[in-house]
């Protein structure tokens, strides 16, 4: 019969020992992308599949003299085994090939200062962002405010998607650019 402390000792040092190895093989040993990665002892990198973003919605709301008013949705979905930390999407608005406006929905952090505002796009259950925007009438764009005005305003949609994994054992930031015509 073994002593209470000898069998102390070799439990804690089976402990240590496991979670040593999984400490030191880091993402070589925890691929917690893909649904059967877990054990799976692999030197190459984890891949990430990209987000899919698509443009759900772009309509005038509210059209004056003075200002106009557009609600502009995106679609993310994450073909992701592992939830996204989607941190920004910054894009630019273009009618008939002038730039009207841009915009950003969500935030980087930066330097050491985690920030709180990001989406958690969970794995294959797509999520609407979007924002209204209200872009001044300074008079200097008459074709624009004739086009969206008359409901003939061409739309192109550009910009890039800014994420990461919600993974302590993996992942690094990644970008997925779009555009979109309307």
């Amino acid at each position: 019969m073994l002593n209470s402390r000898l069998l102390l000792v070799i439990i804690a040092a089976v402990l240590a020992g496991t979670i040593g190895f999984i400490a030191f093989s880091g993402s070589q040993f925890i691929n917690d992308i893909s649904k059967d990665g877990l054990g799976k002892l692999s030197p190459a990198p984890i891949q990430v599949i990209p987000l899919q973003i698509e443009l759900d919605k772009l309509s005038v709301i509210e059209v004056t003299d003075e200002q106009v008013t557009i609600q502009v949705d995106f679609k993310v979905t994450n073909l992701n085994y592992k939830s996204i930390i989607l941190q920004l999407i910054k894009y630019e608005i273009y009618e008939g090939g002038d730039r009207i406006t841009t915009g950003e929905i969500g935030q980087r952090p930066e330097g050491m200062v985690d920030v709180s505002n990001y989406f958690t796009i969970l794995s294959n259950n797509p999520q609407i962002i979007g924002e209204k925007i209200t872009i001044k009438n300074t008079g200097n764009a008459p074709e624009f405010w004739s086009a969206i005005s008359n409901d003939a305003a061409k739309w192109t949609v550009k910009g890039e998607a800014y994420y990461n994994l919600s993974s302590m054992t993996s992942g690094q930031e990644n970008i997925t650019p779009f555009e979109f015509t309307k």
